[in-house]
């Protein structure tokens, strides 16, 4: 569901998998991307950018849509790009030739891992060990959408649009908390205890290896429905309000759950309302807001210098009630207003 949201609202900023080792963390956001419809790019761009207004579109794009008037277009399947852990910042962001700039006057530009990924994911595999300030500069583009590069006065910029998809072994050591924050979602990947569902893994896996083309048919109904939802919620989400009461418990919730900052209510209001126009509706319930806090707030919890604090539903659905009585109580106001966003 972390991964479905923010294909919906990519501007919830990613999503951070804790767990153990083998619990099919890649498998699903490899598995996620295939079913998922085709999007259109620019012919022959090697950033991959998106047919859109000039603001949006690296600056060979706006060259050819001045010079040609139209931009000619392609169809591709979501790319899902590895981020190794041993990468430098210019893999990473990318490189300008210099030399050639300063000879010719002409910007030669080397797409970066950021520009491979616009459009699609960008998965970061135990996240954790990557140095900080190239998580910093993963965490910035994520969130602005635009990748800027500056080489000797000289700079250059591009959109990297993607679903950031970290994933992370807590027992390998954890990510700062200024970091932990910067994720929209985060979610706690456990294998399976359940001996006969585990079985049923078992099953899956062996009737894939013995005939993958079989299995995929067998299961390609239910890819197409589900991939056929995504984009039905993708259109519908410009059309879902959140109300200033529902707003208002969402702030309660953060503050009686300890959540710094303000980061925690932007991707709650996200949250929800990329769930609901999962679910097919455009107006936000109280189950919305329980089933966006278990995504939302484990890793911006206040964590005690013994334990860490766990995330309660119990907490969640008194401090939502408590909210809406409170929310009851002022109803009758005549100064009350009610207002959406």
């Amino acid at each position: 569901m972390g991964l479905i949201l923010n294909v919906i609202d990519p501007t919830i900023d990613g999503v951070l998998i804790r767990g153990e080792r083998g619990t099919a963390k890649s498998t699903a956001v490899r598995a996620l991307a295939r079913l998922l419809p085709e999007r259109m790019v620019v012919e022959s761009c090697q950033v991959g950018c998106a047919p859109a207004p000039t603001s949006l579109l690296c600056p060979e794009c706006v060259k050819r849509l001045k010079a040609e008037g139209a931009l000619p277009t392609v169809s591709r399947k979501m790319r899902v790009v590895d981020l190794p852990v041993g990468s430098t910042e210019d893999r990473v962001v990318g490189a300008l030739d210099i030399e050639a700039a300063l000879k010719t006057g002409t910007m030669e530009f080397i797409p970066g891992i950021l520009g491979k990924a616009n459009g699609g994911f960008l998965y970061v595999d135990e996240v954790n060990l990557l140095e900080d300030h190239i998580v910093d500069v993963l965490l910035d583009s994520a969130a602005m959408g635009v990748n800027r590069i500056e080489r000797e006065g000289v700079s250059y910029s591009h959109p990297a649009r993607f679903v950031l998809v970290g994933t992370m072994n807590p027992e390998e050591g954890d990510l700062r908390p200024q970091l932990l924050d910067r994720f929209g979602l985060c979610v706690e990947v456990r294998g399976i205890a359940d001996p006969e569902k585990r079985v049923e893994v078992m099953r899956r896996r062996r009737a894939f290896e013995r005939d993958p083309q079989r299995f995929m048919e067998e299961w390609e109904q239910r890819d197409l429905e589900l991939g056929e939802r995504i984009a039905k919620a993708e259109k519908l989400l410009k059309e879902i309000s959140v109300d200033d009461e529902t707003l208002e418990v969402i702030a309660s919730l953060s503050i009686d759950l300890g959540a710094d900052g303000h980061r925690a209510d932007m991707a709650m209001v996200k949250t929800v309302s990329a769930l609901a126009a999962f679910k097919g509706r455009v107006y936000v319930s109280d189950e919305d807001i329980r089933e966006a806090a278990e995504l939302v707030y484990p890793h911006r919890m206040k964590k005690g210098p013994l334990e860490e604090r766990i995330l309660s539903e119990e907490e969640v659905v008194h401090s939502i009630k408590n909210s809406r009585d409170k929310l009851k109580e002022r109803k009758s106001s005549p100064h009350s207003k009610k207002k959406a966003i």
